[in-house]
C-alpha cells in the first residue's frame, strides 16, 4: 500500500492468499486480523482472498502468505518525479523499524551475535523491535497532499535511502541527504555492531529509521513539515536536490 501511494494513488482494495500444509484457525484468524488492521490504516477494503491447504507441501507450522493492493488517481494527477528541480527540499518521515526489508541478512545477525530473540531491548524484546509492524503512511500522506503538493515520493524498502531515491528524482539531478539530519534508532546501531555490518551495507539493505521520503518545493518546506507532524508523524528535515555533479562528502549521503 505504501508503493501505491508513492504515485498518487489512493488505495482502493486488497486480496490476500495463506497457503499451508494443514489450516490451524488460531493462526490463520490473527494473520487475517492482522491484514485488515493493515488494510483500516491504509483506508482500503480487504475484498477477499484464497486459503489453500496443501499437505505435503508446508512443514507443519509453516504456511506462506502473499498479497496486493490496487489504488487509483487520475492520469493528470500521477507522481512521478517530473516536477522535482534543484533546490527542491527533502523530507523524511519515521519508520517504526526494519519494516519489512533485510530479514536474511538481520536473521544473519541474530545468529552470529549469539543473541536471544527474546532479550530484553528498547522496553521491549529484541523480536518485538525487530518485527514491529511496518508503517502506513497512506491517510497521513494524502491528507497532506490535498493541501501542498508533491513533487516526488520514495518509499524506503529494500535497497534503503542510496537505492530507492534516486529513482524518483531526473537524471539530471541528485540529493543530498545530511547525515546529522536524523538519529538512527537504536535497533540499526544494535544490528550494525552485532552483526558486524559496514555501513554501505546499512545503507543498501535497511531504512535506518527513514520510512518514506518526500520532495516538496523548497517553500512548501515549512509548510509540509507542520501538516504531516499534524497527521502524527515524525518528520525529519534531510537535505536538498541539486544539479549534478556533487562531490563526495563524509558528512552527506549523494545520491
Amino acid at each position: 500500500v505504501n508503493d501505491v501511494l508513492v504515485q498518487g494513488a489512493r488505495n482502493v482494495f486488497f486480496l490476500d492468499y495463506f497457503s499451508c500444509g494443514k489450516l490451524d484457525v488460531s493462526i490463520a484468524e490473527r494473520v487475517v486480523k492482522g491484514v485488515a488492521r493493515g488494510c483500516e490504516l491504509a483506508g482500503c477494503a480487504l475484498i477477499g482472498g484464497e486459503t489453500a491447504e496443501m499437505p505435503g507441501m508446508y512443514p507443519e507450522g509453516e504456511y506462506d502468505l502473499a498479497g496486493f493492493a490496487v489504488g487509483v488517481v487520475e492520469k493528470s494527477r500521477i507522481i512521478d518525479g517530473s516536477k522535482v528541480k534543484p533546490g527542491d527540499a527533502v523530507i523524511g518521515l519515521a519508520s517504526s523499524g526494519p519494516h519489512s526489508n533485510g530479514f536474511s541478512l538481520i536473521r544473519k545477525g541474530v545468529e552470529v551475535s549469539g543473541a536471544d530473540w527474546n532479550m530484553p531491548f528498547d522496553g521491549a524484546t529484541l523480536a518485538d523491535r525487530l518485527m514491529e509492524p511496518t508503517r502506513i503512511y497512506c491517510k497521513q500522506v494524502l491528507s497532506v497532499l490535498k493541501q501542498i503538493p508533491i513533487h516526488a515520493m520514495a518509499h524506503i524498502t529494500g535497497g534503503g535511502l542510496v537505492e530507492n531515491v534516486p529513482r524518483v528524482v531526473p537524471a539530471d539531478s541528485q540529493v543530498v541527504i545530511h547525515r546529522s539530519a536524523w538519529k538512527r534508532p537504536a535497533i540499526f546501531d544494535w544490528l550494525q555492531k552485532n552483526g558486524n555490518i559496514a555501513e554501505d551495507e546499512m545503507l543498501r539493505v535497511f531504512n535506518n529509521g527513514i520510512g518514506l521520503v518526500v520532495v516538496v518545493a523548497a517553500e512548501d518546506k515549512d509548510k509540509a513539515i507542520a501538516a504531516f507532524k499534524a497527521e502524527g508523524e515524525t518528520v525529519y528535515e534531510l537535505g536538498e536536490v541539486i544539479a549534478r555533479p556533487r562531490p563526495a562528502d563524509p558528512g552527506c549521503i549523494v545520491i
